[in-house]
């Protein structure tokens, strides 16, 4: 995924001058993780932009420069660095079309690595979607593999409006083939067709549905949301119609998790089609623990979830998550 990355960046910056990036370690490093491996080589220093530890600075010299005609892309080494810049984000970039009358646009990215899974210890580890959750204005993305990756990057350095792109960074060596096309933002996708149930997923948990789904004695439709900002309302509302029920799974915690909107949503929505209760498949609301074993038991399990889908299914009744089965305070 990390290399899909890279070939978007170098693909859309081939096709448009005024696309730039900056970030820190971006350019000599060529990335923390690699995302941008080979682009300083390839577009110079003008274009790829090593930045000092300032994401309040950049980030708002990136704003500037969104709306003075550059498409800038800022990368944020971890999402959880992204809080000293947030007002140049939510505040700022997001604002700027609807405070100007729409002579100003902010097409700018802000990509940042995001989840658990790879042992960076809770204050590195988190996805915080919730950050950027209720800020009209901003579009939100999130890959599952190399060639949403690529699509989504893409599309994003392509729209006039600010675009967050959250990278799993656990998926990042992980191997796809990449189809190198542009995916539309809003736009969910059935990766797996079923009667049975309607799962939504996104990131990394994408993964474990399909998982989940793989040897069940029920079957799924799983929809990969991608787009998370605006989320693909009339695609799951369809599925949900079919299926008479929806399963949710979340790298989030339980409490405002971004699931509890669509779950709202959705069960106003189709109450009438709903055959059991609406569930969500999430973290505990705790910190990311850092030792191996807690930080695997934190994310919602391939188990777990095929679990509590056929429990679901069995008795329409919400079936509890595992730390109160087990007895953990969460």
């Amino acid at each position: 995924m990390r290399q899909s990355i890279a070939r978007a960046l170098a693909d859309e910056m081939t096709d448009d001058s005024t696309v730039i990036l900056m970030g820190e370690d971006i350019g000599a490093a060529e990335g923390p993780f690699k995302t941008s491996e080979g682009l300083l080589d390839q577009f110079g220093p003008l274009r790829v932009r090593d930045t000092p530890i300032s994401e309040m600075g950049f980030c708002g010299a990136a704003v500037g420069a969104a709306a003075t005609g550059l498409r800038p892309v800022v990368e944020i080494m971890f999402i959880e660095f992204l809080g000293v810049a947030l007002d140049m984000l939510v505040t700022e970039a997001a604002k700027l079309r609807y405070l100007s009358g729409g002579a100003y646009t902010a097409p700018l990215v802000v990509r940042a690595s995001v989840g658990a899974g790879l042992g960076f210890g809770t204050q590195h580890s988190q996805t915080l979607e919730t950050w950027m959750y209720a800020t009209p204005g901003l579009k939100l993305v999130v890959p599952s593999g190399a060639n949403t990756a690529y699509g989504l990057v893409r599309a994003a350095i392509r729209d006039d409006d600010p675009v967050v792109v959250l990278e799993p960074r656990v998926l990042y060596a992980e191997r796809q083939e990449v189809d190198f096309a542009p995916i539309r933002l809003g736009v969910a996708d059935v990766v797996r067709a079923g009667t049975d149930v309607t799962v939504v997923a996104l990131g990394q948990t994408v993964g474990t549905a399909l998982a989940a789904a793989a040897d069940a004695p029920w079957s799924a439709d799983v929809i990969d949301l991608r787009t998370l900002i605006p989320w693909d309302r009339e695609r799951v509302l369809e599925s949900v119609e079919r299926t008479g029920r929806l399963v949710l799974v979340e790298e989030s915690p339980y409490s405002g998790g971004w699931g509890t909107e669509i779950a709202a949503h959705v069960g106003a929505e189709c109450f009438h089609a709903l055959k059991a209760p609406i569930v969500r498949f999430t973290c505990p609301d705790v910190p990311v623990p850092y030792p191996a074993h807690l930080e695997q038991r934190f994310l919602p399990s391939v188990d777990d979830v095929r679990a509590g889908i056929s429990e679901l299914i069995a008795t329409s009744r919400r079936p509890r998550p595992w730390w109160e089965r087990e007895g953990y305070a969460s």
